[in-house]
């Protein structure tokens, strides 16, 4: 049996993934991992909509048509939005870059597909819960069994620590510093692999020092597991954790349809936290590096949000407070007498 001969486009990709982002551009891997899942998802377009197995797939097929198809149908088919199409395309346009140096002889048809620009992402409502609703989220899971005190301290740890959910992913029990005098902390890691020490509260601690005991995660043999895994000691992925969340939503949604939404995202817990740090007025600055964020542009989008919330209440606040006036020529008889008689006079 004749093995198939590895195409043009399997070596470039190849390189690129294997050897190019990870030692020439040191990229994270988040990055990597976001990269890889694209070229995946074009793989699943090309057998589904062209009948193109991986395998097939060369650099001749690789055209500006065919990727703007692929991105088409992340929208139209999957249902996905600009932000997911453009991380998409992201991913297309750095293999491309890179491979106009490897394979000048395409650099017609890749800079065709370089020209085909991000879609404008209107940013969204920020999803947010209030301090109360956050309080009633953490009041679904049941801390008496051994699956409810984990839960209990996955949602507590995302909120308390404003913590993205893949730096929540890749915590383990060494990440974490615990002091007798309130000065607890836990190193995460961000994006672009840069680290940031994150304090925590006392009461969270008390929640994860009985979570650590209950699931025997204080040994030094277990300081490098993953701080939630499943039955295999793997780690608990998107899924897992977004499941986890919305399950206790649910139920915390039946006691109180206002403060909390029968669908929320990790993410949602991360904005709680940006929310309630501004509203309780801690300086911008330092809410970008408990966040992580690369700059306070983005930081001040919660700033900006929530000055949106307090012009609408003091608007709804004089709508019921301020008198409603008529001017003061309305009821001066003598006043409109002599304006009547003006606009007869002059001919108005």
């Amino acid at each position: 049996m004749t093995m198939n001969k590895p195409t043009d486009f399997s070596k470039y990709l190849s390189d690129f993934l294997v050897k190019y982002l990870p030692h020439e551009r040191g990229v994270s891997i988040n990055t990597l991992t976001s990269y890889r899942d694209s070229f995946v998802l074009f793989f699943r377009f090309m057998q589904e909509q062209k009948n193109i197995k991986a395998e097939k797939i060369t650099l001749q097929t690789l055209t500006k048509d065919v990727i703007v198809e692929f991105l088409d149908w992340i929208q139209s088919v999957r249902k996905c939005g600009n932000a997911t199409r453009n991380q998409r395309l992201a991913a297309i346009h750095s293999f491309c870059k890179y491979l106009q140096y490897q394979h000048p002889e395409s650099i017609h048809e890749i800079q065709r597909i370089l020209s085909i620009k991000l879609k404008r992402n209107h940013k969204p409502h920020i999803n947010h819960l209030s301090v109360d609703g956050i309080k009633l989220l953490l009041e679904q899971p049941d801390p008496s069994t051994k699956k409810g005190i984990r839960d209990l301290t996955l949602i507590s740890l995302m909120y308390d620590a404003g913590a993205r959910v893949q730096e929540v992913i890749d915590l383990t029990p060494s990440c974490f510093h615990f002091d007798n005098k309130d000065a607890s902390t836990v190193i995460i890691k961000g994006k672009g692999s840069k680290t940031r020490v994150v304090p925590l509260s006392k009461s969270l601690v008390n929640i994860l020092q009985r979570y650590l005991t209950e699931y025997s995660l204080k040994e030094s043999y277990v300081a490098e597991y993953p701080l939630f895994s499943n039955s295999r000691r793997e780690k608990f992925t998107r899924v897992g954790i977004t499941e986890i969340l919305q399950k206790y939503a649910k139920t915390a949604h039946l006691v109180s349809s206002n403060l909390v939404s029968e669908k929320i995202t990790p993410h949602s817990l991360r904005h709680s936290k940006a929310m309630a740090l501004v509203k309780a007025g801690v300086n911008l600055v330092y809410i970008r590096d408990f966040l992580g964020h690369s700059s306070i542009t983005t930081t001040e989008i919660y700033a900006r949000a929530d000055s949106e919330q307090k012009r609408k209440a003091i608007e709804s606040a004089y709508a019921d407070v301020l008198p409603k006036e008529e001017a003061c020529w309305i009821g001066n008889k003598s006043l409109i007498d002599f304006l009547n008689g003006y606009k007869t006079e002059t001919g108005f």
